[in-house]
């Protein structure tokens, strides 16, 4: 039981392979999205889902132990290790259009799995500390605003038509990316606005946390474009453009079709292992910090990543979320496969 963190060391993979490919050309700078969306759904199709939750007792020993935060933590320095890495890799001349393509969505892929989804675990906490931590790795995918409306909007609203982030039945991927992104943001500019007003401030004041955050971002893209010039800038925007298009594919696949009762006029029933779908295949959970159990997560959202649980009843995916999102991206395909299993859900209810 001691050294079962070890399976979390496997994220860091993708760590190890973005440095290869932000220091070799062609399509070796496609190592970490080869991994990722080939080799590792690939596998999935064989391995069996892995339902078994922890006894109580081990629960207890995983959740007192340190080393499972240590771990969140230590994608910061790799994270910002990295994205320096990758800004300093355009200084090299003639790179071909495979090399910047491969540097640019393998750093998209870590804006996604390291910045948004570990500043997503660390968002949850209730610890200060580590909720500035969640906001340097948001911050290095430009999506601080995720911060306040996933929080206090999407846990709220889920699996309602008032979340953004929640897919409607019959809606394609390509329909829900505008709908999400821009419901999210205008979203969170709303809750930040209430609350600022709620203390006696004016919107345009500096304890506006959206306010404050859009100048944060501001600022490090200027730092950039100071130390490594607008093109390079562009290359990073490119890259946290499509890790945010990963966070958004995640929400997709996560709550697609999935609806709570209305109990009375604009109240809806609680959120239950039922409203999210899960996944048990074992590469998809352990490369996503858990990330898939998401049922469990919105059940109780303030449960750790390595203590989050199965249910018995709660809508399983026929693969890992690696492969959901590629099938997301072919919507015949998706609908054919998932919305027979969102009838038969309803049919249950």
């Amino acid at each position: 039981m001691r050294w079962r963190f070890f399976k979390y060391l496997s994220p860091f993979i993708v760590f190890f392979l973005a440095l290869i490919a932000f220091t070799n050309k062609g399509w070796v700078s496609f190592l970490p999205v080869l991994w990722s969306f080939a080799f590792i759904p690939f596998l999935e199709l064989f391995l069996s889902p892995t339902p078994q939750n922890l006894s109580i007792a081990e629960e207890e020993l995983v959740k007192a132990d340190p080393i499972y935060n240590y771990l969140l933590y230590a994608t910061i320095v790799f994270q910002y290790g990295l994205l320096l890495a990758f800004l300093s890799s355009f200084q090299e001349s003639n790179l071909s259009r495979v090399t910047l393509l491969g540097r640019i969505s393998s750093m998209g892929l870590l804006c996604g799995i390291m910045g948004i989804n570990v500043g997503h675990e660390l968002g949850h906490r209730s610890n200060k500390a580590e909720q500035f931590m969640a906001k340097l790795l948001l911050l290095s995918s430009q999506y601080l605003h995720f911060f306040i409306e996933h929080n206090k909007g999407h846990h709220k609203h889920v699996a309602t038509p008032n979340d953004p982030a929640s897919a409607r039945f019959g809606e394609n991927l390509f329909m829900f990316y505008p709908r999400t992104i821009l419901g999210s943001y205008v979203s969170a500019w709303s809750i930040a606005n209430k609350e600022v007003r709620n203390k006696g401030y004016g919107v345009f004041s500096i304890k506006n946390e959206m306010l404050l955050f859009t100048l944060i971002q501001i600022s490090f893209c200027l730092m950039i474009v100071y130390f490594w010039g607008v093109t390079i800038l562009l290359y990073y925007l490119a890259s946290a453009f499509i890790g945010i298009g990963l966070l958004e594919a995640v929400n997709y696949i996560e709550h697609y079709g999935l609806q709570r009762v209305e109990t009375e006029q604009g109240k809806f029933e609680r959120t239950l292992p039922k409203h999210s779908w899960n996944s048990n295949h074992v590469l998809g959970r352990m490369m996503l910090f858990e990330l898939s159990r998401h049922s469990d997560h919105h059940y109780l959202a303030s449960r750790k990543y390595q203590i989050l649980r199965h249910f018995d009843d709660s809508p399983q995916m026929p693969t890992g979320y690696p492969g959901m999102m590629i099938l997301a991206h072919i919507p015949p395909l998706f609908f054919y496969v998932m919305n027979k299993r969102v009838r038969l859900l309803n049919e249950k209810s």
